[in-house]
């Protein structure tokens, strides 16, 4: 069975059939593991530099360690084109990238960033390479497990449960670090990799007979001439124009959160507590509610609505900086960006997805996803630059103006009224 065959074999479903099935199961433990070492990177090593006296042009800087999710579309042919002599074509690379993420997250902790700041930089290099090896292979599994009617709700669920990774080294791991050292803070987090573990050992293949290309070259020309000829080479541009912009707005408001939290007055217990599960519960709703629409409505126009909540939500941060350390203020705004964020994250995923043919999903979805991630990266290592120039309050108000641009480029790529488009 071939993975076209795969994605499309069930036509039509009911609601029921769509939402209630082992599938979204699996949806939920592949978003828990990939967003997992994400979080540590984006969450607790910045408060954990915080902590420890690193300024915030350095934190800021730090972002580029993240580069490997920019870059995984260049190895991702590897890991489409050569299958591993145990578990299977993607079950395989799973196992082995999973095992090195749980070591060296557990490691990072016993660095001292006031004595080698570049170790825990390089270290942190690893953990982002490993953990962009992950995604690569288990948003291929998941493209071909899913077919085209679950997509929307399938990888929402992804999403939302990728949001909910957050939890651990963000709420849990900020609690323990006011009671233990930092060292068995990273060794318990990293120990909840063995979700993603457990779960490898537990599934199956999704295409029971799968069809790597034949030669490395052929995984590496024919995902990219696939994309250009089914969108012809101008709207194929827009559509990766698109991806870079509708989420860098909001990329950019998060990118230094825990800091900012910090410098705002709160303690670490109030944002593990207040913080971060309060954001963390609404991203998991608004992505769950805007995957069961996504069941009902068309991908493009949740994007649109989706997309607008998103650009409002960010205007709370602005907020906040201006009223200071009140934790009723902190839950309500930290929510209602969340909100905005599961919500748009779970419609551009969906894109994605449905840009993407199950031919070629290991690196079409690498190119894609590493595409949006770039404002992650790299507009957010001058973050720190940014705020210590203008200050907390003018960047959130730029952030919103720059999740602009994204938003327009929908006329052309995802129209109202237009359920496929370039």
């Amino acid at each position: 069975m071939t993975a076209e065959n795969t994605a499309q074999r069930v036509p039509r479903k009911s609601f029921e059939e769509a939402v209630f099935n082992r599938r979204m199961l699996i949806c939920v433990f592949t978003g828990f593991t990939s967003g997992l070492p994400l979080y540590v990177l984006f969450q607790l090593v910045p408060g954990w530099l915080r902590v420890e006296g690193v300024g915030l042009a350095e934190i800021g800087f730090f972002a580029l360690v993240q580069f490997p999710y920019t870059w995984k579309f260049l190895w991702s042919p590897i890991m489409d084109r050569f299958t591993l002599p145990f578990l299977g074509h993607r079950r395989g690379w799973m196992l082995i990238t999973q095992i090195s993420l749980l070591v060296s997250m557990a490691v990072l902790g016993f660095i001292k960033p006031d004595l080698s700041l570049w170790t825990v930089a390089y270290l942190s290099v690893a953990v982002a390479f490993f953990s962009a090896s992950q995604d690569i292979v288990l948003d291929a599994y998941r493209r071909e497990l899913l077919p085209d009617i679950e997509l929307g709700l399938g990888n929402s669920i992804h999403v939302q449960a990728y949001r909910f990774s957050g939890l651990v080294p963000g709420a849990l791991g900020f609690i323990l670090a006011d009671h233990f050292d930092w060292h068995i803070v990273f060794i318990i987090i990293a120990l909840f990799m063995l979700v993603g573990i457990v779960l490898t050992l537990v599934i199956k293949e999704a295409i029971t007979e799968p069809t790597p290309p034949r030669t490395l070259r052929d995984a590496v020309i024919d995902p990219f001439r696939d994309f250009i000829g089914r969108a012809g080479l101008r709207p194929a541009l827009l559509v990766l124009a698109f991806l870079f912009l509708y989420k860098l707005g909001d990329n950019m408001a998060t990118a230094l959160q825990s800091p900012f939290f910090i410098d705002v007055g709160f303690t670490l217990t109030q944002i593990g507590a207040i913080a971060k599960t309060a954001g963390l519960i609404a991203a998991i709703v608004g992505g769950l509610v805007g995957g069961l629409i996504m069941v009902k409505v068309s991908i493009n126009r949740a994007l649109w609505l989706f997309g607008i909540v998103q650009i409002v939500s960010i205007l709370g941060f602005a907020l906040l900086s201006e009223i200071g350390a009140n934790p009723w203020m902190l839950g309500f705004t930290v929510a209602f960006e969340y909100l905005g964020v599961g919500l748009g994250s779970a419609a551009l995923v969906a894109f994605m997805a449905r840009t993407t043919n199950p031919a070629f999903a290991a690196t079409q979805l690498a190119l894609f996803t590493a595409l949006a991630s770039v404002p992650r990266v790299f507009a957010n290592a001058v973050t720190g630059v940014i705020v210590e120039w203008t200050g907390w309050t003018s960047f959130f108000l730029l952030c919103t103006a720059l999740a602009i641009p994204g938003m327009l480029l929908l006329i052309k790529v995802a129209p109202w009224n237009e359920e496929h488009s370039a």
